[in-house]
């Protein structure tokens, strides 16, 4: 296992000190079923706006529906496929875009359906397993292919398991994999009173 911890400038929580988003996964190993409930369970419970929950999630889990999960690898970008095929659960990540109490539009869904993300993210970390999300995928195929209505938007696919072994991945890959993690420092992403 690759553990990279990152130079951070100020003490914060393990649980935040040790996330991160390998390509590395261990195809063979299947998330327990108590475990993958425990992640969706942790998505219910972020805040959102009017606790509207606009959040949705396909769950596309090798070792239980492999041809949901070739659907949802299918509609990766080809750069990927190369790592994010080895991931035994492959979740999109949607957010519905109108209120369901009064059907009007909810301009903070994608804002919310980001926290319900974090808190999976989170969670994973804390029962020993990885998430990658991804950007990197066709809306219109996916769309399509999990039959999602136009009031919902897929906003990322997120890859899920167990740590694999980095000699396993797509030689393009094992640099960016043993990088370390680095982030702007606070003082380029905050400002005290106004913009700049």
């Amino acid at each position: 296992m690759h553990n990279k911890q990152p130079d951070i400038q100020q003490p914060i929580h393990a649980l935040l000190a040790e996330r991160w988003s390998p390509r590395a996964f261990d195809i063979d190993r299947p998330i327990e079923a108590v475990k993958l409930q425990a992640l969706l369970e942790a998505a219910r419970w972020a805040p959102s706006c009017f606790n509207d929950q606009p959040w949705r999630f396909i769950v596309c889990n090798r070792h239980t529906d492999e041809a949901a999960w070739e659907t949802a690898a299918a509609v990766l970008a080809d750069k990927n496929q190369l790592w994010a095929r080895q991931a035994p659960l492959l979740m999109l990540v949607c957010s519905e875009g109108f209120f369901s109490h009064n059907g009007n539009e909810n301009r903070w869904a994608h804002y919310d359906t980001g926290a319900a993300g974090l808190s999976i993210c989170l969670q994973a970390t804390a029962l020993g397993l990885f998430t990658h999300q991804m950007g990197g995928f066709d809306l219109d195929a996916a769309r399509t292919a999990f039959a999602i209505p136009d009031s919902v938007t897929p906003m990322a696919m997120m890859a899920v398991g167990y740590q694999g072994r980095i000699e396993n991945l797509d030689a393009g890959f094992v640099e960016a994999e043993q990088q370390a993690r680095a982030r702007k420092p606070v003082d380029k992403i905050v400002f005290e009173g106004r913009w700049g």
